[in-house]
């Protein structure tokens, strides 16, 4: 494996630093790589195979997003035509585009993030150039993150020979997304309404009814058999059958906000997947401040951390041999908790009212411009 990051993250098995009051990495983990880090500082508190090079499922859509979605104000319209939604895999996960129909940035980007919608994906795709061109600057833009284990073939995480990332790989790219306002919210919106099929009532005349889509993340959205978790705020789940079950979560408890990732847990329950990430969530707010980091998430390339001599010696030692390898959507200003926007969706304030949590907002957009690394300081709004 890899030794982006430091040289314990390449090694096999859970890896953490365990001293004095530090709380013993639940036992009953059994996620075949996963990790957890400190979004702010990118410190890794522990990790175990974190470089290992897994199908990532449509975690893969949080490299997508991160690469297409600054370049298409929200607002701008698109009338889906046949061609756009070719290539869409068998048994994807769909959010019910239809052709002929138009459908704003906006909607398409909740189709993507509530429904993993590879439907929406693909559309998105040809606005961006095509499938192809798209799963080209995807794998450039994660080399530009030191992504290295990732590599694209499908755009919307579909099981594809050759498309793999890691738990390690998974993380930085969320943390890449985290610091876009848009990414922001859409990770974190709950449930919104989506534009359906435009059709005739009694009286003859055309209408276009909207219906309601959740998002998947049940860390999020909660389920019969899990709660929502506090301080939840994203990011993306998937499932295949090659992935099995895949998830990157970011949370804020006290102060502190964590991201962990979880690939492929051996137990077979409904919601393992999120309910791993849970433990190890709660492992990771426990331990923070305690145990000695084993690595760290590495700066894009090009970044000032990453230019330092000396400052990311793993990253630039590995980075030629671990693996393969516009415009700004502006969003508007969210409401205040509780609220609902125009469009009928409820965002991310909402996503922690519910929960009762604290909601983080990553400073939007400063490390698109200023290309600051790591995160900017933390904006946090209370209910």
């Amino acid at each position: 494996m890899s030794t982006v990051g430091g040289v314990r993250l390449g090694l096999p098995g859970t890896q953490v630093a365990l001293a004095g009051d530090v709380p013993v990495v639940p036992k009953d983990v059994t996620a075949r790589s996963w990790i957890v880090a400190d979004a702010e500082s990118g410190d890794v508190l522990a990790s175990h195979n974190a470089h290992w090079r897994l199908p990532p499922a449509s975690t893969m859509k949080m490299l997508f997003a991160d690469t297409v979605l600054p370049k298409f104000p929200r607002a701008t319209e698109h009338k889906v035509v046949p061609a756009d939604l070719e290539g869409i895999g068998s048994g994807s996960s769909l959010v019910g585009i239809k052709e002929n129909e138009t459908y704003t940035v906006h909607d398409l980007w909740l189709g993507v993030f509530l429904r993993s919608g590879n439907d929406a994906v693909h559309v998105l795709s040809a606005m961006n150039g095509g499938v192809d061109n798209t799963v080209a600057e995807m794998n450039d833009h994660a080399e530009e993150l030191q992504a290295l284990d990732t590599h694209v073939v499908s755009p919307d995480g579909y099981d594809a020979s050759g498309q793999v990332s890691s738990a390690y790989d998974l993380t930085l790219i969320a943390r890449s997304g985290l610091q876009k306002k848009d990414f922001r919210e859409y990770c974190s919106t709950v449930s919104a309404k989506f534009p359906g099929a435009t059709k005739k009532n009694k009286k003859g005349k055309k209408v276009r009814e909207s219906f309601e889509i959740q998002n998947t993340n049940r860390l999020l959205s909660g389920d019969y058999d899990i709660s929502q978790y506090p301080g939840i705020a994203g990011v993306k789940n998937g499932n295949t059958t090659n992935a099995g079950a895949t998830f990157t979560g970011v949370a804020e408890r006290g102060g502190r906000v964590l991201l962990v990732t979880v690939m492929n847990p051996d137990k077979t329950e409904h919601n393992e997947v999120y309910k791993e990430t849970a433990k190890l969530f709660d492992w990771g707010f426990e331990a923070a401040g305690k145990v000695t980091p084993v690595g760290e998430l590495v700066a894009p390339k090009g970044t000032e951390q990453a230019a330092q001599p000396g400052a990311n010696p793993s990253s630039s030692a590995t980075a030629g041999t671990s693996g393969e390898a516009g415009g700004a959507g502006n969003a508007a200003d969210k409401p205040v908790a509780g609220a609902v926007a125009e469009d009928g969706s409820r965002g991310m304030w909402t996503a922690l009212a519910i929960t009762g949590g604290v909601l983080v907002l990553l400073a939007g957009g400063a490390f698109l411009v200023n290309r600051r690394w790591p995160l900017p300081d933390l904006v946090r709004r209370r209910r």
